[in-house]
């Protein structure tokens, strides 16, 4: 089973809403590794299937502290969106320094991975108008803002929980529910089968489907930072500026390869 996302939905995902607002023209800084290419690859893909255009890319180490000539790379290449394919602390460090060179400005910012914890690790003068996607946000509904509320409690240090940790939350209790229908978890097979024939629904993600190939399917959302003027809170720190359908969220059934699938 996959839940929450994959770099096949963050590249294309987030490259689809962000040429849709405009950005046609795309530089990329990217980890130099797997991840990184691919999700360069992905993004790259979609940008190019749409009409935009690649201005340029250039890769750096994984864990690299400097990301100036990078960005000043990104920055005379004109292009409309710079759009970091890493994640984690090279992201955080990537945007700080691209907010201390103004890029955003006169550029787009884009994180291809980037969650709720990357926002108050930078504060939100910085993070301001960065764009990312992601599969889930706390302050979508009632229901979403109950249960994360209950997770904040139980919290140590009383943060909100974010799109991952409410993926494995959703995954978890839709797993229990197919022990119960299998009657046993020692039934790998029947278990998976019962995951795969049951809708799925939950407070965070609500109602969905597990395809064949054990794709979890659920829409995904492209997030803008708020300017602190706009934030109301320590943990309200994103708006939502559009939602991808479930449908067209991630890779097609037919070309991902799986054997699972039966033709």
């Amino acid at each position: 089973m996959h839940w929450t996302y994959d770099t096949w939905a963050f590249g294309h995902g987030t490259a689809r809403g962000v040429l849709e607002q405009g950005g046609k023209t795309w530089f990329f800084i990217t980890a130099d590794y797997a991840f990184g290419h691919d999700l360069e690859k992905q993004a790259s893909d979609e940008v190019k299937a749409s009409g935009g255009k690649v201005l340029g890319t250039v890769r750096h180490p994984l864990g690299v502290s400097d990301f100036s000539s990078f960005l000043l790379q990104a920055q005379a290449s004109n292009a409309e969106v710079v759009a970091l394919a890493n994640a984690g602390g090279d992201t955080v460090n990537a945007i700080k320094q691209a907010a201390a060179f103004n890029i955003g400005a006169k550029q787009k910012v884009v994180a291809l991975i980037f969650d709720l914890q990357g926002v108050p690790a930078m504060g939100l003068q910085t993070a301001q108008g960065l764009t990312a996607i992601n599969a889930w946000y706390w302050d979508m509904n009632d229901a979403t803002r109950a249960w994360s509320k209950r997770y904040q409690d139980r919290h140590p240090k009383k943060m909100m929980p974010n799109h991952m940790q409410a993926g494995v939350y959703s995954a978890v209790l839709h797993y229990l529910k197919a022990v119960d229908k299998a009657g046993s978890p020692a039934d790998g097979a029947a278990v998976v089968a019962a995951m795969k024939a049951m809708p799925t629904d939950d407070p965070i993600y609500g109602k969905g489907t597990i395809r064949a190939d054990g794709r979890k399917i659920h829409p995904l959302y492209l997030l803008q930072v708020k300017t602190p003027a706009e934030s109301k809170g320590d943990w309200d720190v994103f708006k939502i500026a559009a939602t991808i359908p479930a449908e067209k969220a991630f890779r097609p059934l037919d070309e991902g390869g799986c054997p699972l699938v039966k033709k």
